[in-house]
C-alpha cells in the first residue's frame, strides 16, 4: 500500500525543554520555572514548554498512519542535536522528506527506516527528533498497510516473538520522592522509584546518609503499604554521578563499600543504580563503570550497575555492552534517533548478556510512549520506562494501557 502524503502538526510533550547549562551555572528554581540566563543557542528561557512534531502519513486507502517527534528535556545539552522547535523543523520534514515518502510502498519497516537514517540536510543527519517520529509514523504505516500490530511487525522483520507478558514498566518520582513513591506502590509498579538523586548536598548526603537513609524508608515503605507479600518491586534510583563526585569516580573500593551498605538498607528488595559516576568524556565513563562493575561482582554486592552518562547512541550502548560497563544500559530512545535503532540496542544488549532498559525522557508524547511499548513487546528488553511526564500517572496510564492492550487483541486474535 503507497503513501500518498505527509502531514505535519504542531504538538506539545509531557515535560519541559530545559537549559541544562543554565541551570549548572547557577539559574535558580522557582516553583515550576527557573529566573536566570539562558546559555544554550535556542533557548528564550531556562525553562520553556517541550514541543514535538505530530507526522501523519496518509495512505492510499485512506488510513493514517502517525508518529511523534520528540526531543528530551536536555536538548542541545552534551552534544545533542540543538532545541526541537516545531516552526523550525515541520519545513525541514516537509522539503526532504515528504518527497521521498510520498509514492513509496509502506512495506518494509527496515527498508524505509534505512533510508531516512541515510537522509543528509547540507552534510549532516537528520535531527534525532526528525527521525525518531519519522521512523514510528514509517512503522504504524507498514502495521496498517499488512493488518498488523506494530509489534508484530517488528518481531516479523528481525525474527523475534511477540512478548505474551507485560514488561516490568519503570516508574520515575521527580523530586516529590516520597509521595510519588506512594503512587508507585498502590499502583503495584514492578521498577521504582528513580528518585532524581542529583545534587550531594541536599540529596545524597556528604557521605552518601541522605540517600541511604532514603533507600531504608522505600523499603519499609513497601512493606507496609503492599497489599501481596509476593509484590517485590526493584528499586532503581538514579544518582546522577554523585556517588563518584562523594568517593572518586574511579575509587571503586569506595564506592562498592557504599553500594553495600545500599544493599543493605534495600532488603528485602533488590536495587539498581543508574549513573553511579560521571566521569565527563566517554572512554574513561566505560573505564570507570568496567571497573566498578568488576569490583561489585567480585565483593558479590548485589547491586546492579546501569549505564547512562556517555552512553547515548546506539554505538554507545554496544560499546558499554561489549566491555560490560555495569550490568545494565539505559537506551534513551530519543537520543538514538530512528526507533530501528532501539529495537537493535535492545537485541545487541540481550545477545550479549547485558541488560537493557529501554529508556526516553519524560518530554515525549503518549503516542512516542506507545509506540515504544510495540517495540518493547517484541524484543523484551528486562524494562522499560513509563513516559511521558515526571510522575507515576500519566506516563504509567499510557504505557500500562497500551501494553494491555496488546496482549489483549493477540489473545483475541489467537482464539478467532
Amino acid at each position: 500500500m503507497k503513501i500518498i502524503d505527509v502531514v505535519c502538526s504542531k504538538a506539545r510533550t509531557g515535560f519541559f525543554f530545559d537549559d541544562q547549562r543554565a541551570i549548572k551555572k547557577g539559574a535558580v528554581a522557582d516553583g515550576s520555572a527557573y529566573f536566570g540566563e539562558t546559555v544554550t543557542p535556542g533557548f528564550k528561557s531556562v525553562r520553556q514548554a517541550g514541543e514535538a512534531i505530530s507526522v501523519m502519513l496518509i495512505l492510499e486507502d485512506g488510513q493514517i498512519a502517525w508518529g511523534d517527534c520528540a526531543a528530551v528535556q536536555y536538548s542541545g545539552a552534551g552534544g545533542r542535536d540543538p532545541l526541537f522547535l516545531a516552526e523550525d523543523f515541520i519545513p525541514i520534514i516537509e522539503k526532504y522528506i515528504k518527497p521521498e515518502l510520498v509514492g513509496r510502498e509502506a512495506g518494509s519497516f527496515k527498508d524505509l527506516c534505512a533510508m531516512l537514517e541515510n537522509l543528509q540536510v547540507d552534510g549532516k543527519r537528520l535531527h534525532t527528533a526528525i527521525r525518531y517520529g519519522v521512523s514510528q509514523a514509517i512503522l504504524d504505516a507498514v502495521a496498517k498497510s499488512s493488518n498488523r500490530l506494530m509489534c508484530e511487525v517488528v518481531a516479523d522483520e528481525y525474527g523475534t516473538t511477540v512478548s505474551e507478558e507485560p514488561i516490568p514498566i519503570f516508574t520515575q518520582s521527580g523530586d516529590n520522592r516520597y509521595d510519588n513513591s506512594d503512587k508507585m506502590i498502590l499502583k503495584g509498579a514492578a521498577v521504582m522509584p528513580h528518585a532524581l538523586i542529583n545534587n550531594v548536598k541536599t540529596k545524597l548526603g556528604e557521605h552518601g546518609e541522605l540517600l541511604k537513609e532514603y533507600v531504608k524508608w522505600l523499603s519499609d515503605r513497601v512493606l507496609k503499604l503492599r497489599n501481596d507479600e509476593n509484590y517485590m518491586p526493584v528499586f532503581h534510583i538514579d544518582v546522577y554521578g554523585t556517588i563518584g563526585a562523594i568517593f572518586g569516580v574511579d575509587n571503586y573500593t569506595a564506592m562498592a563499600d557504599y553500594l553495600a551498605e545500599l544493599e543493605e538498607a534495600a532488603k528485602p528488595f533488590h536495587l539498581r543504580i543508574e549513573g553511579p559516576m560521571d566521569a565527563e568524556e566517554r572512554e574513561k565513563q566505560m573505564l570507570c563503570l568496567k571497573g566498578l562493575r568488576e569490583e561489585v561482582d567480585r565483593r558479590g554486592i548485589d547491586v546492579e550497575l546501569v549505564a547512562d552518562e556517555w552512553c547515548n547512541t546506539l554505538e554507545d550502548v554496544k560499546y558499554f555492552a561489549d566491555n560490560k560497563s555495569g550490568h545494565m544500559a539505559q537506551i534513551k530512545t530519543p537520543d538514538l534517533g530512528g526507533i530501528n535503532n532501539i529495537v537493535e540496542a535492545v537485541l545487541y544488549c540481550k545477545e550479549k548478556g547485558f541488560g537493557a532498559y529501554q529508556g526516553g525522557t519524560c518530554n515525549e508524547t503518549d503516542r512516542s510512549a506507545q509506540v515504544c511499548v510495540n517495540c518493547a513487546m517484541a524484543t523484551k528488553p528486562d524494562q522499560i520506562l513509563a513516559k511521558p511526564g515526571m510522575g507515576v500517572d500519566e506516563g504509567y496510564m499510557i504505557v500500562y494501557n497500551e501494553m494491555q492492550r496488546i496482549i489483549a487483541l493477540r489473545n483475541a486474535k489467537k482464539s478467532r
